[in-house]
């Protein structure tokens, strides 16, 4: 679906360089794509230098073409992404907002199946009741599920995100995962997601990619492939438990933290 080729990127602060990718290869799934890995291990970099958004080495290429090669529309027309940031102020409503994720298509006048497709996500996020809500008086979980939905209203080929799950309670953690999984087999959509979750991560995602903190994809596969004592100790320097559930899926209990 996707693959990263070569990719080199460095942060530089006055005379100070921190380098996050060195040669980094990485090939993405059709499907719900999660990426995991330890703090400062180049997660949220990686879904910016695929939309763009950083001048990086190397190749981000999508059905043989490459993206960094794309002008602004055409990664738009692609490609959404939501990031971690939140906004904590409009005078907008939950509507109004889910609607602004239609730009540029909307017209002048709005059309009734534009008000039916924000309606149809909003319920299935289970938030139809805020759509008359003004934005600013929603809680944190409330205002990340509203980004989500106007993320979700373009309905692009691929959608790129950064920890949509943060401030989320468990129930919503599950329910958005399950509407990922739901979008991918009905819309086709593909997906690339950032979880810190490692146990949501295993249970929701066709893909993971395991990124090491040295610059470097660790592993990538199934979860049960892909989620090993090994890895975790490598990785995470966590010793833990693994156990697979009656549908094969790893479960992880924590017991222990190593000195990397």
């Amino acid at each position: 679906m996707l693959s990263i080729k070569q990719l080199n990127f460095a942060y530089k602060k006055k005379k100070i360089t921190y380098e996050v990718f060195d040669g980094l290869d990485i090939s993405f799934n059709k499907g719900f794509n999660v990426v995991i890995g330890p703090n400062g291990a180049g997660k949220s970099t990686l879904l910016k230098a695929i939309f763009g958004l950083l001048d990086c080495d190397g190749q981000v290429i999508y059905k043989g073409k490459n993206i960094m090669h794309m002008n602004v529309r055409e990664k738009t027309d692609l490609m959404a992404y939501l990031p971690q940031m939140d906004v904590d102020v409009s005078s907008l409503t939950v509507m109004e907002m889910v609607l602004l994720g239609q730009l540029p298509d909307l017209n002048y006048r709005i059309k009734a199946e534009d008000m039916d497709r924000v309606m149809e996500i909003l319920e299935a996020l289970n938030i139809e009741a805020l759509a008359m809500r003004n934005f600013a008086e929603l809680s944190g979980g409330q205002k990340k599920l509203v980004f989500i939905a106007q993320t979700l209203v373009r309905e692009p080929k691929l959608i790129l995100m950064d920890e949509p799950v943060n401030s989320l309670d468990l129930r919503k953690q599950l329910e958005l995962c399950h509407l990922i999984r739901k979008i991918v087999k009905d819309k086709q959509i593909d997906f690339i997601v950032v979880l810190h979750d490692i146990n949501l991560a295993a249970r929701y995602a066709h893909h993971l990619v395991v990124l090491d903190g040295k610059g470097k994809c660790y592993a990538s596969g199934t979860a049960k492939a892909v989620i090993t004592r090994e890895m975790l100790k490598s990785v995470y320097g966590v010793q833990a438990n693994i156990v697979l559930d009656n549908q094969g899926i790893p479960i992880i209990s924590p017991i222990d933290a190593f000195t990397l």
